[in-house]
């Protein structure tokens, strides 16, 4: 044979591509796949060992264990399902694949490509599903919490209307058969568009030329992947029967299935479940036929019946039968909404007391005991407000601070129940300046803070009596401090705190957390700053021990800081603290809990405890409301909201200042969700019989969750379906007055008199307004106290008499003529900020109203040297016999209370205390309390009231004789209330 030249060789049909690189290009290919390899999973490697060192140090590590198998075993499940789908589609279609002749009058575009797979088919065959699998395992495993809480499920006790399944049906099992559901038709889906891809390669399904064809293999195995398609939409429609008791198609009016939901579109899903089961068998028969008529038919007849059946239907019945009835029609569903929601969110009659109120005063307050315990008790400090004010008199050092918003918490002090603004003296790694930013100095040095602060909320130093123009008023007006911290540490204390170290707090964690490294050192020298003139080498169990090199090598990557590794600083005992805030602490121990968004300080034991509140939550309850817990602002979308059906104050958490000690508190017993939790998390959350006594008096109601409920309160208090339908008996949360945003205002924590025992009730309370009104419509509180912690009281406020609002009240009194000329005067030199309004229950039937008003020097250098001091009270009270709102203006709750009622009553409030020089640089002004002596009562000269003393004592023995039910005894002490008012009158006061 004569070879053929190459020029007279016929030209190349399709030209298979060299996919091979060469050596160099495949060395390059390595070293980037192992640089982006160790970029990616390296940081990952790194967190979960430093994670896992956490978890061990605060004896958590079976949580962490649990969440990562969890994790772990999802990922491998999604994973394999996904990639052995993909393989076995793949694989069938490939081995299905017909015989294919080249043809030189029509060339096959696709011929290179498919001999191009052919030469490399195990690494795209296996590639292409391993990096699916890999993604879907990836987004697989987030779902761990659905998995956990299917496998640990606990009964509720309560079944759901329609269906009368129990709920934790709807809460544990229902989300998890959807997880199972969703996957399924993922994976069905990717192995149909393999199979179809795969087939239209190799030729089992032909598009070009004019021979549109599709093998019998083919065409088998996309119908029977198109009927387990059908057949998983089978399956949805039966579980979207049971999502309808959640719907959300009546929102805003109620919440649940309605009418049309129970008439239309249930009837509807159980029609289109049929239609399937006859698509599935369309699907099979067509297999057998080899018609696609039949499947086509099918599918055609779903689809036009999900139109008709699934949406127009429904419409009509909604449009034509439902709207002009609802009121009538929706009732049983609007029953079924508030009883559910009660239910949910524990608003329901067991916890939560209505009562009638009459808005007008029958009663002189000082004639009731438990309103001369509400009134001795007022509030006038502001946690808001004085944050700054704590920081500036007792910060002490650049390098401390107290958190943006101050805590009220309550102590027995002298044997009295008394509320405090209360704070912690912390570091603040924000505030270190110049060289205290060095490495060493920031990491080893400032590592902590110095003591735990509080205030009497109810009274300040001294009055200011000067009006603005005077700079006499510049040592009056603030807090009496009571400091337990080191320089006090050899006193008595009011508030004794053996340890007043903050290793750990809100400041310290906060939006720039930050790490310490203590213990001891290469130096055998102490070097933690402590005071001026000592040291500190830490000794608590907090932190993750550092000595050895691998470990220090770990969190040198993590911060990628190189001085960890070879600073003298840190030695073979040395200790990394991280992860400092304490509800970031509680959120990582307890990751299935929601936490409160306000830790507060508590001492307990004689050390500083935080306290954090912790929520279990479910996203779907059956007929329930959904609420939020995170305040987002007025017309924030549904999509960004943090929506839940159901929540539960169940867990109350600590973390010790000192060493970062975790401890959770099962606080709720009968709690599904909570024993649910338990079951997955054994040992992780301790009994209810572990709380201490002291600790439990430290315990608050959350304000996270008195915010949610009372929105729902505005509407769920509506017993009869037909009133809430037409909302006319609905209420709203009042706008803060004391600002310019249009914001809610916030609840606010008293300490009021019991009805029944006239003893001090630490409460959370809140004003409420009519529906898009300003009139008083309720008020709302909750207690706090040990004994009935979490009771709710509603006092209801007539509907055919008005009674001003919180925002009427405000504008009231600041147009007042004395605090509107005052006003005028004290804008000139000062900026104005007005503290919280609060709303207070007194005189057997009426209202009183009381605002701090504080002034802050304008100072022309525009420093930090000036902050809020309380400079005038308001008060506002409406009058019984004539109806009218009354106001109060005075330098003291005193002064402004007797403009209102009556001298007597005036004498009740707690005076303010008299200022004496303060021990400690820096420290603020001091009072004998803070010293462990009584403090002196002042104002007597300066306010008038000459006989305030012998007007308290009076009024006491009235109390005790009327709790008595001695009328003897109760005749005597009405004569001497009497007589030292006279006095009192005659003396000219």
């Amino acid at each position: 044979m004569v070879a053929t030249p190459a020029a007279a060789q016929p030209p190349s049909r399709g030209r298979t591509p060299d996919l091979r690189l060469s050596l160099a290009m495949r060395r390059l290919v390595i070293g980037v796949s192992l640089m982006f390899g160790l970029l990616v999973f390296g940081p990952v490697l790194i967190n979960t060992y430093t994670s896992w060192l956490w978890f061990v140090e605060t004896g958590f590590e079976n949580v962490w264990a649990t969440v990562l198998l969890t994790r772990f075993a999802l990922f491998a499940a999604v994973a394999l399902l996904i990639g052995g789908a993909l393989v076995l589609a793949m694989t069938v279609a490939f081995r299905a694949r017909p015989v294919i002749v080249p043809s030189a009058r029509t060339p096959d575009p696709l011929e290179p490509y498919r001999t191009a797979i052919i030469q490399r088919k195990i690494l795209i065959g296996i590639g292409l599903p391993v990096t699916f699998a890999v993604l879907c395992g990836l987004i697989g495993q987030t779902n761990w919490v659905t998995v956990q809480l299917f496998l640990h499920g606990e009964s509720f006790g309560i079944a759901d209307p329609q269906f009368g399944h129990d709920v934790g049906f709807y809460a544990f099992q229902l989300p998890f058969y959807r997880f199972l559901l969703n996957w399924a038709f993922v994976a069905v889906v990717l192995a149909a568009l393999s199979n179809f891809t795969t087939h239209y390669l190799f030729g089992g399904i032909r598009f070009s030329g004019k021979s549109r064809t599709i093998t019998g293999s083919a065409r088998r195995q996309l119908m029977i992947l198109a009927g387990i398609l059908v057949l998983l939409k089978v399956f949805a429609y039966w579980l979207d029967r049971y999502t309808l008791v959640s719907s959300t198609r009546k929102e805003p009016t109620f919440n649940g299935a309605g009418y049309t939901d129970i008439h239309a579109v249930l009837p509807a899903k159980l029609i289109l479940l049929a239609i399937g089961v006859i698509c599935v068998g369309a699907f099979i028969a067509s297999i057998f036929l080899r018609d696609l008529r039949i499947p086509a038919l099918a599918t055609a007849l779903l689809v036009l019946s999900s139109i008709l059946v699934g949406g127009i239907w429904p419409a009509l019945m909604e449009q034509f039968s439902v709207r002009p009835n609802a009121a009538d029609v929706e009732r049983p569903y609007i029953e079924r909404n508030i009883s559910a929601t009660r239910e949910a969110f524990g608003i329901g009659s067991e916890r939560v007391d209505y009562t009638d109120y009459p808005g007008i005063g029958t009663q002189p307050p000082q004639e009731v005991p438990a309103d001369v315990t509400t009134i001795e008790n007022i509030r006038l400090l502001d946690p808001n407000v004085l944050a700054r004010t704590f920081s500036q008199q007792q910060q002490l050092k650049n390098f401390y601070g107290f958190a943006p918003e101050l805590d009220v918490d309550r102590y027995v002090v002298d044997g009295e129940l008394r509320d405090y603004i209360v704070g912690a003296r912390e570091l603040s790694p924000d505030s270190l300046t110049g060289n205290q930013t060095d490495w060493i100095n920031r990491h080893t040095v400032y590592t902590h803070g110095n003591g735990f602060v509080a205030a009497p909320a109810n009274r300040v130093n001294a009055p200011v009596r000067d009006s603005a123009l005077d700079s006499t008023s510049a040592d009056s007006g603030y807090p009496i401090y009571s400091v337990s911290d080191l320089a006090s540490s050899g006193r008595d204390q009011l508030i004794p705190v053996a340890q007043p170290r903050t290793y750990y707090g809100e400041v310290i964690g906060g939006s720039n957390p930050d790490y310490a490294i203590v213990g001891q050192n290469d130096d055998s020298e102490p070097r933690e700053y402590d005071t001026d003139f000592t040291k500190y080498t830490y000794t608590g169990s907090g932190g993750v021990p550092i000595g050895n090199m691998f470990t220090r090598l770990a969190f040198a990557a993590k911060y990628t800081e190189r001085n960890i590794l070879f600073s003298r600083a840190v030695g073979p005992e040395s200790k990394i603290l991280y992860n400092r805030s304490p509800r970031e602490r509680v959120e990582l121990a307890a990751p299935w809990l929601t936490t409160d968004s306000n830790p507060y300080p508590a001492v307990v034991g004689g050390r500083i405890l935080w306290i954090v509140d912790g929520y279990t939550t479910l996203t779907h309850y059956p007929y329930a409301a959904k609420a939020t817990l995170d305040s987002p602002a007025p017309g924030t979308p549904a999509a960004l909201r943090n929506d839940i059906a159901y929540a539960r104050n169940s867990v109350k958490a600590t973390v010790d200042a000192y060493d970062g000690t975790v401890t959770l508190y099962q606080f709720d017993n009968t709690d599904p969700v909570l024993r649910t939790w338990m079951n997955v998390f054994p040992g992780s959350v301790e009994g209810k019989e572990s709380i201490s006594t002291e600790l439990r008096a430290h315990f608050r109601y959350p304000t996270d969750l008195f915010k949610a409920q009372r929105e729902l309160l505005a509407k769920y208090h509506v017993d009869d379906p037909r009133e809430f339908f037409t909302t006319n008996a609905f209420w709203s949360v009042p706008s803060d007055p004391t600002v310019d945003e249009d914001v809610r205002q916030d609840p606010f924590y008293v300490l009021v008199g019991d009805k029944s025992s006239a003893r001090p009730s630490f409460r959370l309370a809140s004003a409420m307004v009519g529906y898009n009104r300003e009139f008083l419509s309720a008020y709302i509180s909750v207690r706090s106290d040990p004994d009935d912690y979490g009771r709710i009281e509603v006092l209801r406020f007539p509907t055919d008499t008005l009674t001003q609002g919180p925002q009427q009240i405000q504008n009231s009194m600041i147009s007042d003529t004395r605090v509107a000329s005052e006003r005028t005067l004290l804008e000139r030199s000062n900026r104005i900020q007005y503290g919280n309004l609060l709303t207070l229950p007194i005189g057997n039937g009426g209202v009183l109203y009381v605002e701090p008003l504080y002034t802050e020097r304008i100072s022309s250098l525009q420093d930090t040297s000036t902050f809020p001091q309380l400079s005038r009270v308001l008060v506002s009270y409406r009058d019984p016999s004539s109806g009218g709102v009354r106001v109060g203006y005075g330098p003291t709750l005193a002064e402004a209370l007797a403009q209102v009622f009556d001298p007597a009553t005036g004498a009740v409030a707690t005076q303010p205390g008299r200022e004496v020089p303060s021990e400690s640089p820096g420290s603020g002004p001091v009072v004998p309390e803070a010293e462990g002596s009584p403090v002196v009562e002042s104002g007597t000269e300066s306010s008038g009231f000459g006989a305030a003393t012998e007007l308290r004592q009076a009024l006491l023995d009235l109390r005790v004789a009327q709790q008595s039910g001695d009328f003897n005894a109760y005749g005597a002490a009405l004569e001497k209330l009497q007589q030292v008012v006279d006095e009192y009158l005659e003396s000219g006061g």
